[in-house]
């Protein structure tokens, strides 16, 4: 018990999960969509967000398997559901997984001319993965224990920035909303969906729910917890963004180094660009722990070969870690991730959706469920969540909407194959 996370280990691995990459380059997108109208932006998707945290934090505190999203739609709509749902969230994970191993090297590339090398790079990307699987493979304290002091590494320059910006704020910056924009239209649903990516990866919190202490009481509060302290820091780096560089932020290509470099110099610009490096290299942890663990929950109710959820040596899911570490890996190399990871965003609503549609169902299917939290004001919450979840799907375009869809034909055929190897 002692190796597994306890309540603030699990704060560390969500925050560690959702704040990576996209915190350090998004403000420069949403500026250009809808100008100083992207703070709105931010605050629209926390609204979002934390009323999908509720149904999860709600669904979380009624289980302590792993799984997460895929157990919540098992138990509310049955085991092919629950399959797809499983499926895209393991497939969908090693490709993120391989996406942010990539991006670590390029980013690695602006600050040491080597890593841009194509050798080099793929060496470095083999060591991230492989060097990960291995670090997990040998147990989870070791897995806690790096996680936990990367994410505090990768917070303090976010904290310094907002600390020392916040006195470098120029209130002339704030144009009102519709003007500052460079764009001819006010684009508030694209950017409301750019953003939105930000704040993915709450979801996977709970699939690692065996290997914490207390997941039916830690979950629920932990969950509404990373998603508090993440928005909190989305909308004050967003201002202060907003607030050094004003128009300026639109076409900057590393706004938070660049508006860290005007008020602190050269250091601040070094300071955000080592952060960018921790933070990217906090997420590709995060990954490498709960990517295997997606898999695990399908392999134990036999919809995947039992072998791959089977503990190893070190009380790890080894089989699950060296599956996921080779895929992750040829994916990463073949380059083709790129567009591969376009879909991720819409993806990840395959598995928001049915859990915040679970949360009626299973109030109503199963009332012997010990909740150890549950989401205020009936079912407007899980409905408001659906709704504008909806409408944000539809404002995506369509390639990235058919390729979501594609991957849930995908699991279609390898869901009754592995009926029938089952039995």
């Amino acid at each position: 018990m002692k190796n597994k996370l306890g309540f603030w280990s699990i704060v560390l691995l969500g925050i560690n999960s959702i704040i990576g990459s996209g915190i350090f380059l998004l403000p420069n997108k949403a500026y250009s969509l809808v100008g100083t109208g992207s703070i709105f932006v931010i605050l629209f998707d926390m609204v979002l967000v934390l009323s999908i945290a509720l149904c999860f934090a709600e669904a979380s505190g009624m289980f302590k398997r792993n799984g997460g999203p895929y157990i919540y739609a098992k138990e509310a709509f049955g085991e092919f559901v629950g399959f797809e749902v499983g499926f895209m969230k393991w497939a969908i994970a090693i490709i993120a997984w391989a996406t942010m191993a990539a991006g670590f090297v390029q980013a690695l590339g602006d600050v040491w001319e080597p890593a841009k090398d194509t050798m080099t790079k793929d060496i470095i990307i083999a060591i991230i993965i492989c060097g990960l699987g291995f670090v997990n493979i040998l147990g989870v304290k070791i897995s806690k224990l790096l996680n936990n002091i990367i994410t505090l590494g990768k917070l303090i320059p976010l904290i310094i920035f907002i600390a020392v910006g916040i006195f470098f704020i120029k209130g002339s910056n704030f144009i009102p909303f519709g003007i500052s924009t460079t764009s001819e239209e006010i684009n508030f649903a694209p950017a409301a969906l750019l953003m939105f990516y930000a704040f993915t990866g709450f979801e996977s919190i709970a699939v690692a729910a065996e290997d914490m202490h207390n997941p039916e009481k830690d979950l629920p509060v932990a969950t509404i917890t990373v998603m508090l302290i993440v928005s909190i820091f989305y909308i004050l780096i967003l201002m202060v963004s907003i607030g050094v560089l004003g128009k300026d932020l639109a076409t900057s290509l590393t706004p938070i180094a660049q508006a860290a470099g005007n008020f602190m110099g050269e250091a601040g610009a070094l300071l955000i660009t080592a952060g960018t490096l921790v933070s990217i290299g906090g997420i590709n942890i995060a990954a490498s722990f709960v990517t295997p663990r997606c898999g695990v929950a399908l392999a134990e109710d036999g919809i995947l070969p039992r072998v791959i959820a089977k503990n190893g040596r070190y009380g790890t899911p080894t089989t699950a870690i060296i599956i996921t570490v080779i895929l992750a890996l040829l994916i990463a190399l073949s380059g083709s991730f790129v567009k591969l990871a376009a879909i991720s965003v819409i993806s990840r609503f395959v598995q928001y959706l049915p859990t915040c549609l679970a949360i009626p169902v299973l109030r109503k299917k199963r009332p012997d469920l010990v909740r150890t939290f549950k989401v205020p004001f009936g079912p407007v919450i899980p409905i408001f969540a659906i709704v504008v979840s909806c409408w944000l799907v539809y404002n995506s375009d369509l390639e990235k909407i058919l390729i979501g869809l594609g991957g849930l034909i995908l699991g279609v055929p390898i869901y009754f194959f592995m009926k029938k190897y089952a039995k």
